[in-house]
């Protein structure tokens, strides 16, 4: 059976998760339901345990996600007449 590198790996507990995003216990575990951080059950009794580079690929989808939406608002928020200006063209060619 191959090994494993997991010297590399760090697991945070749910609530230090919850404490860095600023969210509840609850959002942690549904947001490891929902696979957008990788979590695994450890020890005994099993307890849950998020790898922290998910935290870290989770923030940065977070804040290119907020990127991409003030772009967005940014451009719904341009109107025509800036754009293309405001005279009245009098003879078309």
């Amino acid at each position: 059976m191959p090994e494993m590198p997991t010297s590399d790996v760090r697991l945070l507990a749910p609530a230090q998760v919850a404490e860095v995003l600023g969210v509840s216990l609850d959002e942690v575990m549904a947001l490891v339901d929902e696979r957008r951080l990788r979590g695994l059950r450890v020890g005994s009794p099993a307890r849950w345990r998020i790898e922290e580079a998910s935290v870290a690929e989770y923030l940065d989808e977070q804040a290119e996600e907020a990127r991409r939406m003030a772009l967005w608002r940014q451009s719904n928020e341009a109107s025509f007449p800036e754009l293309w200006g405001t005279g009245v063209v009098g003879r078309p060619d």
